[in-house]
């Protein structure tokens, strides 16, 4: 290995993660061989040929060991997975690529968001949630991590009574359903709806059950500023409210803050999904075996970029 080695961080405003910070604290408790992460910006638009033409950059250059993907991963696997060596189960079947690695001369694509997401939602919602509550699902955003948020919650032993995704956009509904079809899901346990407005997405979830789950999975707020939701939006009493993103404007996050102790609302950021997303690409680039006392120790290290 030399100095100019390093790993690449696929995004749309890479400058701004946290994770430029953590990334160095990362590598050294984890004995990588660079401490040097480079960002890869993208447009929301960008074209299949500013895909590709990425994936062979990455694949080309002896010294770039790989890269995570947000955002992108499902653009990157439409525009340019047939550059790929490899590809895992998860990939093929939910049609996108959040790890790009390197196996020798071979260019592997991996999705992580099925394992990280479930890793990330186990910290916070107890394993019998759903059976003792006969809560439900609501997933606003069927993209990349809404789908295999809902592929993680149809393996589960502890499944919910529904899942409902939903979306601006009847092709990725459509995609999401095809998922679950080649996943063999139950057809009642996934309901995909149509949302036109924030207001019809307001209207599932106050009509969900006492203690569901209540999910930003469209990127709102990150990305681009914004929530899917009214700031009239009752939630469920009790719900678990999970934004996905940990920065940003975040007013899906201040939405369900402002009314939480009147609802008793269990309100919940997505750093833990950051971190659970990290760490789990940068074992598969460098080839680690993570043990949970080593992704504490990520996760300690990583406090001083939130702070």
């Amino acid at each position: 290995m030399t100095d100019s080695d390093h790993m690449g961080f696929v995004g749309v405003s890479t400058a701004s993660s946290s994770i430029m910070t953590v990334f160095p604290l990362w590598a050294d408790i984890l004995g990588l061989p660079t401490r040097t992460l480079v960002g890869h910006d993208l447009p929301l638009d960008a074209s299949p040929a500013q895909y590709r033409a990425l994936v062979e950059q990455i694949r080309d250059d002896p010294h770039h060991r790989g890269a995570l993907v947000t955002t992108h991963k499902m653009n990157v696997y439409a525009a340019a997975s047939d550059l790929f060596d490899e590809l895992d189960p998860f990939a093929v079947s939910c049609s996108e690529i959040s790890s790009i690695a390197k196996r020798g001369t071979r260019l592997s694509g991996r999705a992580k968001d099925p394992i990280t997401v479930d890793l990330a939602l186990n910290d916070f919602l107890p394993a019998d949630h759903f059976t003792r509550t006969g809560a439900e699902v609501v997933i606003l955003g069927a993209g990349g991590s809404g789908t295999a948020l809902s592929w993680a919650l149809a393996e589960r032993a502890d499944a919910p009574s529904q899942v409902t995704v939903t979306a601006r956009d009847d092709d990725k509904l459509e995609h999401l359903r095809e998922v679950h079809r080649q996943h063999g899901t139950p057809e009642e346990l996934i309901r995909t709806v149509r949302t036109d407005t924030p207001q019809d997405a307001a209207a599932l979830v106050a009509a969900a059950a006492p203690g569901s789950l209540i999910v930003n999975a469209t990127g709102l707020g990150k990305d681009r500023p914004g929530s899917p939701l009214p700031d009239d939006v009752v939630f469920p009493e009790g719900a678990y409210v999970w934004e996905f993103n940990y920065r940003g404007s975040l007013e899906f996050l201040h939405q369900a803050q402002a009314i939480a102790e009147e609802r008793g609302l269990h309100v919940v950021d997505g750093w833990r999904y950051f971190i659970h997303g990290w760490s789990q690409v940068v074992a598969d680039v460098f080839e680690l075996t993570l043990t949970p006392e080593i992704v504490e120790r990520l996760a300690g290290a990583a406090e001083v970029a939130r702070r």
